[in-house]
């Protein structure tokens, strides 16, 4: 929330009150550092520079200011610097759905490789977001408000129109393995049940579409007599091999907790991980590939 943010940089600022020097050499840190990182950090830390000298020359605005040198910073690190967090803002409800959904879909478009096909258009789209959400918290300067998300809107646009999609993610399905002679009147085999969970990239948390899959096989494991469900998570081939072995896991675990949360016995799970390792879609080292990324739920 922004006023729990604003009273952590007011107490800074009033216990520097004596040197004021202090922190604005902070705040304007931004603007002197040697950025460092690819394309996109580079023209991040620029555009963020951009924004706190607005908040703080023109707005007076210390908080914000200081928030957005810190992103600044850090992008000129080489750290990649996502778009504001809508949990971090207190936007009244009318604005929300859009806020998140617009978000989201600079996040996707960054996904598909916007940031290394176009590093300085996604660095002011991403700017532009933030001081969107930061003038739509405050509320009271219109202007701001159309100026900041226009502009946001346009970059975004032209970013999705020149960045290919990624490949539609499999539709939120259970998916079931059957030989041919199974007789579709008789009951399915428990060895032949195969419910599969996706995640977006990058995340291990259970989206609309997991949920539905995991309510499904739930269902399905609480009315049979089970000796063991299997789960077993998966990575894309995005990223290093020690790093997608650790992101498995944490999507293993995941499916664990929620099928205990729909009341499956926690004794019968037995938990495993293959990293990128037995790919659903073989692709080359490195890319992107939603089937890739998944919890695999079979039953004995």
């Amino acid at each position: 929330m922004k006023m729990l943010r604003s009273l952590v940089v007011l107490a800074s600022v009033l216990l520097v009150s004596a040197c004021s020097t202090d922190y604005y050499s902070e705040v304007k840190a931004v603007n002197q550092t040697n950025s460092v990182g690819n394309a996109f950090t580079q023209k991040l830390a620029a555009e963020y520079s951009n924004l706190v000298n607005q908040e703080l020359q023109t707005y007076n605005d210390h908080a914000d200011s200081l928030h957005f040198s810190r992103k600044g910073l850090a992008a000129a690190r080489g750290d990649m610097v996502m778009p504001e967090a809508i949990s971090d803002w207190d936007v009244n409800e009318g604005h929300m759905s859009e806020l998140i959904a617009t978000r989201a879909r600079l996040v996707n478009v960054f996904a598909n490789g916007a940031r290394e096909l176009q590093p300085d258009l996604s660095a002011f789209t991403q700017v532009r977001f933030d001081c969107w959400i930061e003038e739509q918290e405050e509320n009271f300067q219109p202007q701001n408000i159309s100026t900041c998300k226009s502009q946001f809107m346009d970059g975004l646009a032209q970013l999705e129109a020149t960045i290919a999609p990624a490949p539609p993610a499999p539709a939120p399905q259970a998916m079931v393995e059957q030989p041919f002679d199974v007789d579709p009147s008789q009951p399915m085999k428990v060895e032949n049940a195969k419910y599969i969970v996706f995640f977006d990239f990058d995340k291990h948390n259970l989206n609309a579409g997991a949920n539905s899959i995991l309510d499904a096989a739930a269902e399905e494991a609480r009315g049979r007599n089970l000796v063991a469900i299997n789960l077993v998570g998966h990575t894309d081939t995005s990223g290093s091999r020690d790093y997608n072995q650790r992101l498995s896991m944490k999507r293993a675990n995941a499916v664990r907790d929620g099928m205990v949360a729909r009341g499956v016995d926690a004794n019968l799970l037995s938990l495993s991980h293959r990293g990128e390792d037995e790919l659903l879609v073989n692709t080359a080292d490195g890319v992107r590939e939603p089937a890739n990324r998944r919890t695999e739920i079979t039953f004995q």
